[in-house]
């Protein structure tokens, strides 16, 4: 059973470097590297292959973090009746789990609408006039998104650290 939990929290941690790499990978060398004049002819269709390739990448790792997450719950001893306790969630690893479940589900969130909605927009309207208004618009705001859901990744994960560590509250 030991060997079942060290699996789990391999998976969850894997998740979360593919899924937080592939988000830093993305904005600090693709989108850089698509602003240099010199590739300039190859930057729509790049960023819209690496999109929609990630995009099925990222939604895996939202699977096995929901997944890992809760059978890494239940080898830490937490059941249904603790998450049904107010009690549960007033300490301080229930806290810490309160404030990763919900950057977590905000992450879900702003994740289905870069990717399905904001994002797909602005790759077409980038296509349709790069130079536009409109496309300017759109990716402004995928990538504002972009950027609040890597925050929140990063703020994840320095819950998850509390919730094996123990919070500083």
């Amino acid at each position: 059973m030991h060997m079942l939990y060290l699996t789990s929290v391999w998976l969850h941690i894997m998740a979360a470097v593919i899924w937080a790499g592939g988000t830093l990978f993305l904005a600090l060398v693709l989108i850089p590297a698509i602003r240099q004049p010199e590739f300039s002819a190859v930057a729509t269709p790049m960023v819209r292959w690496t999109a929609r390739r990630f995009r099925w990448v990222g939604w895996l790792c939202f699977l096995i973090f929901i997944f890992t997450g809760a059978i890494n719950l239940a080898f830490r001893g937490v059941t249904w009746n603790d998450l049904s306790s107010g009690i549960f969630w007033r300490g301080s690893f229930g806290s810490a789990l309160t404030l990763k479940l919900l950057a977590f589900a905000v992450i879900l969130v702003l994740s289905a609408v870069h990717d399905f909605i904001i994002g797909p927009r602005a790759a077409a309207a980038w296509e349709s006039g790069p130079k536009s208004a409109s496309s300017a618009r759109l990716r402004r705001q995928a990538v504002r998104i972009a950027r609040l859901n890597l925050l929140l990744a990063l703020i994840a994960i320095i819950l998850g650290i509390m919730l094996v560590r123990g919070a500083p509250w």
